[in-house]
């Protein structure tokens, strides 16, 4: 299997830093092996120079520890990924995503649109709100509610099953376009390197 992060962004295996994995584990199930988690190179710069990052956009690709080893038929992928999508029908684009998320529970993911559904992968583009921050102010403090994008894709690639995503923060309309864009060219950027 051949992985590669898009351009821009770097695979952090290298680094063996305990905090990049940790971020790593939680964004996955414990049943997945990461196989590939990727932060902007700017953070990695950040991060190599002992500054903070951002982390405002990453991503990761995984595979279920259960069914590394096997291949999976593509009859069982479909049922598999029909079993992921739940049966969504979102509307395509979807409007206001932070009016959508809004009422949200923190940290619950809520379906936006589906991105893709053919015989081989199956995309879903969902959002999530985090916790508000607080900004003091002269008399008490506001809160800024703060949301997250993640794209999470189903792929079946020569037989093995990989559970990619990318991640953004959500300010704009603008990281609707950047998550869908940078989701649809991985996929296939993948594809094309596994053939």
């Amino acid at each position: 299997m051949v992985l590669d992060a898009p351009a821009g962004f770097a695979d952090t295996t290298f680094t063996g830093s305990p905090r990049l994995q940790e971020l790593a584990e939680s964004l996955t199930s414990a049943s997945n092996r990461i196989l590939l988690f990727a932060v902007s190179d700017a953070d990695l710069r950040r991060f190599s120079q002992g500054e903070p990052p951002e982390f405002r956009r990453y991503m990761l690709v995984a595979t279920p520890r259960a069914m590394e080893r096997e291949r999976m038929a593509p009859a069982a992928f479909r049922r598999m990924a029909d079993e992921m999508a739940g049966g969504l029908r979102a509307p395509a684009d979807g409007g206001d995503i932070a009016g959508q998320l809004e009422g949200q529970p923190v940290g619950a993911l809520r379906p936006l649109a589906e991105l893709r559904r053919d015989p081989a992968v199956v995309s879903l583009l969902q959002g999530t709100r985090l916790e508000p921050t607080k900004i003091p102010r002269v008399f008490g403090t506001d809160e800024r509610q703060n949301f997250m994008l993640t794209s999470g894709t189903l792929m079946l690639s020569r037989g093995k099953v990989l559970s990619v995503s990318v991640f953004t923060r959500y300010e704009s309309p603008d990281d609707t376009a950047w998550v869908r864009a940078v989701t649809a060219a991985w996929i296939d950027q993948l594809q094309r390197l596994n053939r």
